[in-house]
């Protein structure tokens, strides 16, 4: 087995706290501020990706339940669908903007904002769920 010399390590490029790095995107969260704990930032990016695999549930939903052809009235069928696509694309984009929201306060030493979508969330499952069980019933 070939052990690595510590010598012969390439040394990394030190970067002052505020330092922007030019490759990260999008520039309006990176630039200001200082550079956060790493596990802070890798906190928010697993949020970021939770609300992405929740979107992306969503949406399949969504499709699964027109693809499927359920004993529901078809406009309502419809309609439920459309609603966990809309939920799905609103939960990618309060992924990435609470994603980069936090990330900026995190840099600039700000209090973070609580959660306020997860509620919206909820009372439009909810609402999904009462008119599929209507459309069952009917």
């Amino acid at each position: 087995m070939t052990e690595v010399d510590p010598q012969h390590e390439p040394e990394p490029m030190p970067l002052r706290p505020d330092d922007v790095v030019p490759q990260r995107f999008p520039r309006f969260v990176y630039e200001g501020g200082s550079e956060p704990d790493p596990r802070f930032s890798l906190a928010n990016e697993r949020t970021f990706l939770a609300w992405v695999r929740t979107a992306l549930a969503l949406v399949a939903a969504g499709v699964a339940l027109e693809a499927v052809s359920a004993p529901i009235t078809p406009g309502l069928r419809m309609a439920v669908a459309l609603l966990f696509v809309a939920m799905g694309v609103a939960a990618a984009v309060q992924g990435w903007v609470g994603w980069a929201r936090t990330e900026r306060a995190l840099r600039r030493g700000q209090v973070l904002r609580g959660p306020s979508f997860g509620a919206l969330l909820a009372v439009g499952l909810v609402l999904a769920a009462v008119l599929l069980v209507i459309g069952l019933l009917l």
